[in-house]
């Protein structure tokens, strides 16, 4: 089993920055790989960024590209997103997730077996 905790998340202005957190502990942490997702209200949960276990390898959304970062501490076992020049529409929770089966970079929903509760990422517009 694996648990994973968000934090990070809160109210920020339009241009603003955030650096989102995931904590796991449980089972190795390190040979799998994560990523984030996002729901905004009323809307269906949607990829934002995937990392390799290693870290060699990221995968972004097309919405953050540029201004979003995933990086990963295995020693630390710890997930992180840099989230830079905030808008209004990236105003969602944000969820950490972790694919047991596979160690590549990937965007479906459906192979992440592990998720966390997530963080409230809010901009006003």
């Amino acid at each position: 089993q694996v648990q994973l905790a968000e934090s990070g998340g809160g109210w920020v202005q339009t241009g603003g920055s955030l650096r989102l957190s995931c904590a796991a502990s449980g089972r190795t942490f390190s040979s799998y790989a994560m990523a984030w997702f996002s729901q905004a209200p009323g809307k269906e949960r949607e990829f934002v960024a995937s990392i390799s276990w290693n870290g060699g390898n990221t995968i972004y959304a097309d919405s953050v590209k540029g201004r979003c970062t995933i990086s990963r501490d295995n020693a630390k076992k710890t997930l992180s997103l840099q989230m830079s020049s905030l808008k209004p529409e990236d105003t969602a929770v944000y969820y950490c997730a972790l694919d047991e089966d596979l160690r590549v970079a990937h965007v479906q929903q459906s192979g992440y077996e592990y998720w966390g509760q997530g963080t409230q990422v809010t901009v006003p517009s």
